[in-house]
Order: C-alpha cells, then structure tokens, then sequence
C-alpha cells in the first residue's frame, strides 16, 4: 500500500487503535474463542486501558501505528522484552499486530512488522518471539512468511472458562 507510514502510538490515537484490536479480535478469532467474550469486547473499556498504558508506561513496550497517507489509523503492534512468566528477559516479544479487518492483506501488518523487528535488532535483541492462537492458520502463515517458526511451545489461554491453546513461534535477529 503506497502512502504507508509506521509511527509510534500517542494518546490521540487510542480510540482508534481500540476499534482496530478490538475489529480485530472479533474477525481473527470468530469460531476460535467463545463468540460470548467476543461479543463481550468493550470498545470504550479497550481505549480506557490503552491510554493508562500510554501514560502510565515506562517506554519498554513500544506501541507502533500505521497510517494511510490521509493519516487514517489502519494498523497498531506492540513490542517489548520477552516476558518468561513475570521475569523479563534479554529477548524481545512480538506482543500483538492487530489490523483493521477491512484492510486486511494490503501490507499494513508487513509494515508494522517489519518496523517492529528493525526497532528489536536496533535495541539489541538476539531473536524476538511471539505467541499465536494455534488454530489461527492465517496469523500463522504471515509470520512464516516472514521468518518465525514454531518451536514447540505451547500454552493454554484461558478465555470464558475454555482454554485456547497457544504455539510460540521465534526468529532470529541480525547481530
């Protein structure tokens, strides 16, 4: 998509990157998770809880938005140190790439990608990882195509009592 810009996150963009998630969730993950928590997502609760994370942050996740050359939002990730259960490590993680389901396959998730992965090497980081829904096969074949690959892990995520598991995938970064 040509006008494409990746910027970071700001307060004024949090209402727009809660539909983004949020729109998100409920295209990605229908017949995945219980379409009761689905239908239960808060648009408002959403953009609440990003702008505490905005000005409460301490800078180590770093929230990322793409933009159409109009400056409409289309796309948001974010991305820190790999947490291995509540101890943080020398590792980055992929925490999230949401896209507006209307622009899905247009090149808004590439470019938050590979913008994350160029921060993630910049800072240092050996290999990033990220964890996906398991039956997620279209979120799966994008980070394939990118270079992760699943290395056995996998955990359950708990969502409305059922549990979804999740497969974690790695890549390497350049030194």
């Amino acid at each position: 998509m040509s006008g494409l810009r990746v910027r970071e996150m700001t307060i004024a963009d949090c209402d727009r990157v809660a539909e983004i998630r949020t729109r998100g969730w409920q295209s990605a993950y229908r017949g995945l998770i219980p379409q009761s928590y689905l239908d239960g997502l808060s648009l408002e609760e959403d953009a609440e809880r990003r702008r505490t994370y905005l000005s409460q942050g301490d800078g180590s996740v770093v929230n990322l938005v793409a933009e159409d050359a109009r400056g409409e939002l289309l796309g948001w990730a974010c991305h820190g140190r790999y947490r291995e259960g509540e101890v943080l490590t020398g590792d980055a993680e992929l925490y999230a790439i949401y896209v507006h389901p209307d622009q899905v396959g247009r090149g808004v998730g590439q470019a938050l990608l590979t913008e994350s992965l160029a921060r993630c090497t910049a800072a240092g980081h050996g290999r990033i990882l990220l964890w996906v829904l398991k039956e997620n096969d279209r979120a799966r074949r994008f980070y394939e195509r990118a270079g992760f690959r699943a290395d056995g892990a996998e955990e359950p995520f708990e969502v409305d009592g059922v549990a979804v598991p999740e497969v974690r995938y790695t890549r390497a970064l350049p030194r």
